[in-house]
């Protein structure tokens, strides 16, 4: 397309040999960038796109430590005003896509926290976002994928053409085939501005009650709270709900660009303490001075507050930092979220960023993450217990019959991960065929199922 706008995001950072994820935890290897995916992909071990993957789902395995890195190849092949229907390479940035077609009245019918995320990253991690109890994930939206297999095959796959592949590829974490293109049915908006409203909340079960009552009437729905309250004040938090706003809201001009500030250096590991993150929560809470609020909001603003700042990541300090995210059936087991806090909270587990939304229906991909019920999100400075903090939060996980995102997941030991994902015997049957002897693999798939090193 003529009027594609430059897709200006900066590769991931690696140096002398090494690269990492969103968390900072850095691994031998290296990555090669390509605008021809169809000629790099061939005998290619692992495909990684703006490395926002939070552990170590985008890095290679140690054996083979180079990874085809996508994000040249961005171009936008075909586009269907009438129905919305997109096909692109695997390589386009969400960023860029809503650049192009934002204001122009279409939005990607699924958005996750961020914007520097590919197309093809998109499928592998089935992303979910605010509006995942109306809408679900990416994946309901795809149409069709082109992959290169293991074998060095080309083939399509949808729903109607080698259906076991292409669900298997949709949450597949990347570990069935190389993803070359993509096509998907965009969203068509009333406006590129959103009507938000924000309320505080007083506790875990009022704020379980807000996210179901405003479920019924908004969009998108999503919490921050306050993971180290406890008692009566447990749970407390802001609940924001959005929608597009409708065209005589919203002003009549296109959402600016918004400035961004840096991050210039990593922050010393002492800054994010207990001690610290209690005071943030406080003040973050206290802010919010009035109960409710209204108005008109940058979509930036509302689905990609993080984005505003580059290299937030640094602020964890040297060790970097993993997102625990993981989803609890409430509905069948009453109470689960609440008994995850107060797990959380004895154990010492901080964080400043914690998110809570419900989820709706599960998806159709093999490894889909989200199922009915609350999902809960944190972020936690790598510190000498994280290891055994997560331990302890997956085996409340397991017992409650929840699971964990494995876009986030950078310490899950192999024996968790099976006995808190049933689908994964089925999901191996597939695997096995369209990529025998796990070909294709990465660190994550090495440390959960025994790939090859």
């Amino acid at each position: 397309m003529s009027d594609k706008p430059e897709n200006n995001e900066s590769p991931p950072r690696h140096a002398r040999g090494r690269i990492a994820g969103w968390g900072r935890q850095f691994a031998p290897g290296r990555e090669e960038f390509s605008a021809e995916l169809r000629e790099a992909s061939e005998g290619a071990v692992l495909f990684r796109g703006l490395g926002r993957s939070y552990g170590d789902s985008a890095i290679p395995p140690a054996s083979e430590p180079v990874v085809v890195a996508t994000p040249l190849a961005d171009r936008i092949l075909s586009f269907d005003r009438e129905t919305g229907i997109l096909r692109a390479e695997a390589g386009l940035s969400l960023k860029a896509l809503n650049e192009l077609y934002l204001r122009r009245g279409w939005f990607t019918p699924v958005s996750p926290g961020t914007q520097f995320v590919t197309l093809g990253g998109m499928v592998a991690g089935d992303v979910h976002g605010k509006n995942h109890h109306v809408a679900g994930c990416f994946g309901q939206h795809v149409l069709a994928l082109t992959m290169r297999l293991a074998d060095g095959r080309i083939v399509s796959c949808s729903r109607d053409e080698n259906a076991d592949l292409f669900l298997a590829t949709i949450g597949g974490m990347g570990l069935t085939g190389h993803i070359l293109e993509v096509t998907f049915t965009m969203k068509r908006i009333a406006s590129p501005w959103i009507l938000q409203e924000t309320e505080k909340i007083d506790n875990l079960d009022a704020f379980m009650a807000g996210l179901q009552a405003s479920a019924e009437e908004w969009p998108y729905t999503v919490g921050w709270i306050d993971c180290l309250a406890r008692g009566k004040n447990m749970g407390r938090g802001i609940l924001m709900r959005g929608r597009w706003a409708k065209p005589d809201e919203a002003p009549s001009h296109p959402p600016p660009r918004k400035k961004r500030i840096g991050i210039p250096f990593v922050f010393p590991e002492f800054v994010l303490n207990p001690l610290t993150v209690r005071a943030f929560n406080t003040l973050y809470y206290g802010k919010h001075v009035f109960r409710s609020t209204r108005g008109i909001v940058h979509p930036d603003t509302f689905f990609y507050p993080l984005d505003a700042i580059i290299d937030w990541n640094r602020i964890y300090g040297p060790r970097g930092f993993t997102q625990y995210q993981c989803v609890l059936p409430e509905k069948e087991r009453p109470g689960s979220a609440k008994r995850f806090l107060e797990l959380l909270t004895r154990l010492g587990g901080s964080s400043f960023l914690s998110v809570i939304k419900d989820c709706g229906a599960e998806g159709d991909g093999l490894l889909s993450f989200p199922m009915p019920g609350i999902s809960i999100a944190l972020d936690i400075a790598v510190r000498d217990n994280t290891r055994e903090l997560v331990d302890r939060l997956n085996e409340l996980v397991i017992d409650e019959g929840g699971r964990v995102y494995l876009c986030k997941d950078a310490f899950m030991r192999a024996e968790h991960f099976i006995a808190m994902e049933s689908r994964l015997d089925e999901w191996k049957e597939v695997r096995e065929k369209w990529n025998p002897g796990a070909r294709i693999r990465s660190a994550q798939s090495v440390r959960l199922m025994g790939d090859k090193p």
